[in-house]
């Protein structure tokens, strides 16, 4: 496919699978030590990604949050804290978001091509806008983050955003939270849906790290030979 970014998805999801439940409050599933563990992740990464969707109903701000990580990055020669991604096919998101409003990194939008024109003018002032077919090409979005200058990418969800990754098979990692608690409301969205993913019963994910933080406790799978370990 050409060059394209590492890609590096993480979630954390309760036992049964899901992200959240079905009320309007966000469900908190990690705890102090993995936000910290996230946080560092993020420091390590050149762009983060999340859905229109996950913009929409978790109003993320997707910054560095250690002043000490900022500064390390600064130090470097980067940006305090990654370039903030989301993906469209409406164009119908706010511009008073946070992911549009906080800190001072770059923002880009890719968006499908029959919305364009609406995310533009209700969000060309504050972010990139960027056409990227109908319905929006994943791999054609890499390769133009890779021509920014983006190496390394975390993908933060939803499911939807999750889903396309994996079914693509473009992703190289996989962090997988388990939180101590069920759900068990079908309301409410899991880590994926249905979809024709590469690892099956007869081709499993290789598990490369298990670690508990505290009451959770943290899967890393190497999803392709690209899996750096790091």
């Amino acid at each position: 496919m050409g060059e394209r970014p590492y890609v590096l998805l993480s979630c954390a999801a309760s036992i049964d699978g899901y992200i959240d439940d079905a009320t309007e409050e966000r469900l908190m599933l990690s705890n102090d030590e993995d936000l910290d563990r996230i946080d560092a992740v993020r420091a390590s990464c050149d762009a983060i990604l999340v859905g229109a969707q996950t913009v929409r109903r978790d109003d993320p701000r997707l910054l560095v949050r250690s002043a000490r990580r900022r500064r390390a990055r600064v130090a470097a020669g980067r940006p305090a804290s990654p370039v903030r991604v989301t993906v469209t096919g409406r164009g119908d998101l706010d511009p008073q978001a946070r992911f549009f409003t906080t800190g001072e990194t770059d923002r880009i939008v890719y968006c499908a091509s029959s919305a364009v024109a609406k995310a533009q003018e209700r969000l060309g002032h504050l972010a990139s806008v960027v056409e990227m077919g109908d319905p929006v090409d994943l791999g054609r979005t890499l390769r133009d983050l890779a021509a920014r200058g983006v190496r390394r990418l975390m993908v933060e969800g939803g499911s939807s955003m999750h889903a396309q990754f994996l079914t693509a098979g473009l992703a190289d990692e996989l962090h997988l939270v388990v939180a101590p608690f069920f759900v068990g409301d079908r309301r409410a969205p899991r880590f994926v849906g249905d979809g024709s993913f590469p690892w099956h019963s007869g081709s499993r994910a290789r598990l490369a790290e298990v670690r508990q933080l505290g009451d959770v406790v943290l899967l890393r799978y190497a999803l392709t030979d690209r899996f750096d370990g790091s």
